[in-house]
Formats: structure tokens, C-alpha cells, sequence
């Protein structure tokens, strides 16, 4: 039989098979034979791996393949994924244009100290460490700055803060719109700084220096401009200078400023009556039970409904919006019996060490039972008496019930119109302000890490603040775009129109999404740390031809998978 040429080549065929499709891949050779085109089998290649049929069909049609060693050989490989979505959303933002008009050297280190205190937040000179390792460096062409050169952006930074202000509150807040305003603490490391001083600590340093700082943001708790102080400048004390900042330095009017009960004080609402200000804050617990005293607010009033409005002589002009929340009441009832439980046992401790003669003295006696009072913080509701070689306490039960009357209570306090803005909208702007308080608890921990300070300068103190503002302001909008993939609640609407005073409860689609803990396609969610690390998986490679004379390297980034995908798309979806 005469030998046969013809080209070689792979067919597959499928067939179905109770509800299964089965594939068959044969090697095949065509021949002509009495002017006829025919086919010879000359294997069956259906138990080898896809992959490797795949290999074989294209090299049968004239592909060459080489060990990928001896084509080309990878010399680096650098994270790009995260720092790419950090500066995508930049260009989403125009970072670019609130920093400047033109495109310079020290805008492009701002963007990358923006970008690397998102992803990781380091000293300066850690920074220029650590994006070495990373493509931002060299995508916005500072891979070579030093920390010299960083603390310069800086300054230029600080120079430009009031202007870039003026463009966020353009951008975030109109006349007759709310402003929400809050004040925070963060300790320095050091002793030269003009702003640093002994005060109330919000991160519970005794003893360490420490700065103020406040954020005013727009209703949602987007940043808009920050101011830092001496760190024992009284809360009422930093009010008024962003209402003058709202007026004269970003051209604003009849705003309505909301700010805490300690920050809104009598003489601040003077003030910022006579300028026309709105104010929302909220009563104090003393003018609380003052009010229960005189009979102005009465229990009996929360039986039909968890709301009323209210007017008092103490607070002319004013509307005071009472609210009692009874989950709220549940939870301050139970924390208050565990604190007084703990107290009375380590109490009981000290007691006891003075009948044995272990402890003696008023002063050592005394010092001892300041440090348990000290921890569970209900010195109020006991009444000690210390001798030489004696000790003894008693729970003051009137100190107590006159505290528990208060639970679940809070009454707002407000000098807006009710034609402009009803009860059940006050509270909820009052309320708003717990998006400042998210703002503290990211630029405070381990997300952007705003503390602690060791900058000697007080312009450097300040442009270090105004910088992590800046980084907050990139990743609010980046967590807002995100909802979808993270375990957030994406029905923002509901806020709008829920039961102010009720506690505040996720949507029935955000309480499903969390019990799985998976997205409607199955995929994991994520929070923005671990999102930030899956999009990290996306690397560049630079390399190179072996044995190639003119050393020349190319890049290959990793394919993105659908979660990545799906994150740049939304990404893209910011509106500025």
C-alpha cells in the first residue's frame, strides 16, 4: 500500500448524552485517492489535558513553540492593581486641577503622597522606600524623589490649601445647604511643635502633646476643608472660625451648621445668630433633666409616639425636638448595671485588703480606689469613705435612678424654621454627623493613620493633616463607588425616609448580602483593605529577550479577573 502525505490536523466533534456533551479529538491526515479527498485517523488524543490538545492543533498549523525561559525572562514584578485604582479614581476626582492649574513637579509628588498614604500610609521617608516596590512611582515620574524633596511638596501643598478648599466647597456645598462639623485630637511625638499641647485626649494618651483638629464635610461626610489648632483649644473655641470660613472664605450664606453638644455652646449661638447661621446641636444631659424638673417634658408624651417638638423660656427662639429611642435605653440600662457590678467587685477587693492590714493609709487607700474608679468610669454613682485603716462605699441609688430617667433620652436643639427644615429632618441632620465620626475613625487608624505626628514645624503639622484630608477625600468617594463589592448597605435612599429616631437598620438586601457574605454572582465581598489587597494581585512584569544585545525590556500586566473588572468599572462611574 503506497505511503500517504497530506497535512495533519486535529478534529474534535461533540455529541450529547443524557444531558451531558461529550467531546471526541482526533488526529487526522487528508489524502487524495481516485480524485477524492479522504481522511485517515491516526490517534485518538481525547484523554490528553485541553491545554496540551490546544498545543498540539496550533503547532500542526505552524506555531512554533519555545520554552518561555528561552523567549523572554521576567526581571521585576511589581504590585500595580491598587495604587492603578487609587490614581484612576484621582483622575475621576481631578485631583490634578485642585491642586493647580498647571501640571509641575510638586503636584505630581502630592498625587503620589496622596495615592501611597491610601494604599500605605507611611513616614515620608518609608514612602519613598516602599514605591519603589510599586508601579506609582514611576507612573507619575517621581521614582527618584527623596524625602528632601517630599517635605518641599508639602510646603507647596500648605501654600495652597484655602484655594483648594474654595474648589471642594464649590464643589460639595451651596448656600442654604447644611455643613457638618466636628472636632478630633491627635498626639505628637516630640516636644518643639508651636500647635502642640496638653488637653482633653480623644485617643486616650495621658500625658502625651497632642494637636486639635476639625473636619467640616457636606450632608453625606464628604471632606471638604480641615483646620488644626493648639491641642488645648476648647471645643466652642474652633466653631466659629468655620463659620467665618463658610461666609468670607468660601462665599457661602444661611448655611446650617451642625455640630455636637459640646461644640455648639450659648455664646456660639449668639454669635451665629447675629451672622444669620443655622445651628442644629443637641442638650446636654444637666438642661435635660432640667426640663423633666419643670415638667416642660414629660415621659408619658413617648407612649403614642418616639418624637415631639417642644419650646421652653430657657431657650427662646428655639425649637427643641425631644426623641427616646427604647433599644437605646436597653443597652445604656445594661452597660451602666455592668459597670456598677465590676466597680462594687473590685471595691469589694479593696474592702477586704484593708481588713487584713494589707492596705493602709488614706492616701495609699485612696490611691487604690481611684484607679478602679478611674476604670469603669461611674465614680458619680458611689460614695466612699476612707480613713487610716478603714474603707467603706455605698451605692447612692438616687444618683443612679436620676441617671436612668435619661435612657434612650436626647432632645435636639435647633434655631432653623420648621418651614424650612421639620423635626424628623433635624434629627437626622443632627444624626449625619456620625459621617464625621467615620471620617476620624479612618484617618485615625490603620487606613490612613494620621497619628502620630512627628513633624517639628507647625506649617508641616498642618500640611501633614490637610494631606491626609486629602488621601480621606479619595477614598470616600472610592468606598462609595465600591458599596457593591464591599459589606455596605446600597440603598442609601432609605435614610432619607426611615424612622429618625428608630435604630438604624440595614435594608433587607444588605442584611442578605452580609449573611452570605458573598455577591449575587458568588464572588466574596470585601471591605476596602482587602478589596485594595485583591487588586494588588494585578502586577506588572518588565522583562526582557535573552541573549538580546540591546538590553531592551517590555511590560505585561496581569489579565484582570471579573472582580477587578467589575471594580475599575465603578471607579469610572465617579462623578466629581
Amino acid at each position: 500500500m503506497p505511503s500517504r502525505g497530506g497535512p495533519v490536523h486535529v478534529v474534535t466533534t461533540t455529541r450529547p448524552y443524557k444531558g451531558r456533551v461529550y467531546s471526541t479529538h482526533l488526529l487526522r491526515r487528508s489524502f487524495r485517492e481516485d480524485g477524492k479527498v479522504k481522511n485517515e485517523t491516526l490517534g485518538n488524543l481525547s484523554h490528553l489535558p485541553d491545554s496540551l490538545i490546544d498545543i498540539i492543533r496550533r503547532a500542526l498549523r505552524g506555531e512554533a513553540f519555545v520554552p518561555a525561559g528561552e523567549r523572554f525572562e521576567i526581571v521585576a514584578s511589581r504590585p500595580h492593581g491598587d495604587t492603578a485604582a487609587v490614581l484612576r479614581a484621582m483622575r475621576r476626582l481631578e485631583v490634578a486641577g485642585l491642586l493647580g492649574g498647571r501640571p509641575c513637579r510638586e503636584a505630581d509628588l502630592v498625587m503620589a503622597m496622596i495615592a501611597a498614604r491610601i494604599v500605605a500610609p507611611h513616614t515620608k521617608l518609608a514612602t519613598t522606600r516602599w514605591w519603589g516596590s510599586r508601579t506609582l512611582a514611576e507612573d507619575l515620574g517621581v521614582a527618584d524623589a527623596g524625602e528632601d524633596e517630599l517635605y518641599g511638596a508639602m510646603d507647596w501643598l500648605r501654600a495652597r490649601q484655602d484655594a483648594i478648599e474654595r474648589k471642594l466647597a464649590k464643589r460639595h456645598l451651596a448656600s442654604g445647604g447644611l455643613a457638618l462639623y466636628d472636632l478630633t485630637s491627635s498626639y505628637f511625638e516630640g516636644s518643639h511643635c508651636p500647635l502642640a499641647a496638653r488637653g482633653y485626649s480623644r485617643d486616650g494618651k495621658k500625658g502625651k502633646l497632642q494637636v486639635n483638629w476639625g473636619l467640616l464635610a457636606d450632608r453625606r461626610g464628604c471632606p471638604v476643608a480641615v483646620s488644626v489648632f493648639e491641642g488645648n483649644t476648647a471645643d466652642p473655641a474652633t466653631l466659629l472660625p468655620q463659620a467665618d470660613k463658610l461666609r468670607r472664605q468660601f462665599g457661602l450664606h444661611d448655611m446650617v451648621l451642625v455640630g455636637d453638644r459640646g461644640m455648639i455652646s450659648k455664646a456660639s449661638i449668639e454669635q451665629l445668630q447675629a451672622e444669620r447661621f443655622g445651628w442644629i446641636t443637641a442638650l446636654k444631659s444637666g438642661q435635660i433633666r432640667s426640663l423633666l424638673h419643670d415638667g416642660a417634658l414629660q415621659m408619658d408624651l413617648f407612649d403614642e409616639r418616639n418624637l415631639f417638638e417642644l419650646e421652653h423660656p430657657d431657650f427662646p427662639g428655639e425649637r427643641l425636638v425631644a426623641c427616646r429611642n427604647p433599644a437605646l435605653a436597653n443597652r445604656r440600662a445594661h452597660k451602666r448595671s455592668a459597670l456598677i457590678e465590676a466597680t462594687t467587685a473590685e471595691l469589694d477587693k479593696v474592702r477586704a485588703m484593708v481588713v487584713r492590714g494589707t492596705l493602709r493609709g488614706a492616701a495609699a487607700i485612696g490611691v487604690r480606689v481611684g484607679k478602679v474608679l478611674n476604670k469603669y468610669k461611674v465614680a458619680k454613682h458611689f460614695e466612699l469613705a476612707i480613713g487610716e485603716a478603714s474603707f467603706g462605699f455605698t451605692l447612692r441609688h438616687d444618683k443612679v435612678a436620676g441617671e436612668a430617667a435619661l435612657d434612650g433620652l436626647y432632645v435636639i436643639r435647633t434655631g432653623v424654621k420648621k418651614r424650612r427644615m421639620t423635626a424628623d429632618d433635624a434629627v437626622r441632620n443632627y444624626k449625619a454627623l456620625t459621617g464625621v465620626e467615620r471620617a476620624f475613625r479612618s484617618l485615625k487608624t490603620v487606613d490612613l493613620e494620621v497619628r502620630p505626628i512627628h513633624h517639628r514645624r507647625e506649617d508641616r503639622v498642618r500640611a501633614h493633616i490637610f494631606l491626609c484630608m486629602l488621601a480621606y477625600y479619595v477614598e470616600w468617594h472610592m468606598r462609595e463607588a465600591w458599596r457593591e463589592l464591599m459589606f455596605a448597605d446600597e440603598d442609601q435612599d432609605a435614610k432619607r425616609t426611615r424612622d429618625p429616631v428608630a435604630p438604624a437598620r440595614r435594608s433587607k438586601a444588605a442584611r442578605a448580602k452580609i449573611a452570605s457574605r458573598t455577591r449575587p454572582d458568588g464572588t466574596p465581598l470585601h471591605c476596602f483593605r482587602t478589596l485594595l489587597d485583591a487588586l494588588a494581585t494585578i502586577v506588572r512584569n518588565t522583562c526582557r529577550i535573552p541573549g538580546d544585545a540591546t538590553n531592551l525590556t517590555f511590560d505585561i500586566l496581569t489579565t484582570p479577573n471579573s472582580l477587578q473588572r467589575r471594580a475599575a468599572e465603578l471607579i469610572d462611574a465617579i462623578v466629581p
